[in-house]
């Protein structure tokens, strides 16, 4: 469940409010979120995390975008990523 408030800060900065975890690791990203970043349903996001900082979601095109600035990081990255889905949960 999402929070419906969403607050916007410098340089286009947002909090978008506050989710929970299901049972089956889901979450729902706000709709304010996904309107902003024109997220749509069967869309792909990569999971990034950070233990001092936590985690961060990106979508592909922002991800290329970043590879397009450094190669190595598409080098290292890059096969890591390539065909990842989801696991199915059963």
């Amino acid at each position: 469940m999402a929070t419906e408030e969403t607050h916007y800060g410098p340089e286009g900065r947002a909090f978008y409010g506050a989710v929970t975890v299901s049972e089956r690791g889901q979450v729902v990203i706000p709709a304010a979120a996904r309107r902003d970043f024109n997220l749509k349903a069967g869309d792909k996001l990569l999971v990034l995390g950070d233990p001092a900082q936590g985690l961060a979601f990106i979508t592909f095109d922002a991800m290329g975008k970043l590879f397009a600035a450094n190669p190595l990081m598409a080098q290292d990255l890059g096969p890591r990523v390539e065909g990842t889905t989801p696991k199915e949960e059963k």
